[in-house]
């Protein structure tokens, strides 16, 4: 999470949305609680030379639309072949 309590300290001096800086927080720690899960899962980094030929590889991913009390969250859940 990059820099929560300053970007809650802003929004309240600037009177923003908190429950639009959570949702956007939420969804940041999300997608990339996802996308290590895939990488410890495959036991190689992204582009690491190990997981060429290795019978099971990343295989992009698909989007996906969750719905929460801070809002709508926009996930993008990664692939692998197998």
């Amino acid at each position: 999470m990059n820099n929560l309590t300053t970007d809650i300290l802003q929004t309240l001096a600037t009177k923003g949305d908190l429950n639009e800086l959570f949702r956007s927080h939420l969804e940041l720690a999300v997608n990339t609680l996802l996308r290590t899960e895939l990488t410890a899962f495959l036991d190689y980094e992204k582009y690491e030379r190990i997981g060429f030929h290795s019978g099971n590889s990343r295989n992009g991913t698909y989007d996906r639309k969750v719905k929460t009390e801070y809002g709508e969250l926009k996930l993008q859940i990664p692939r692998d072949r197998n």
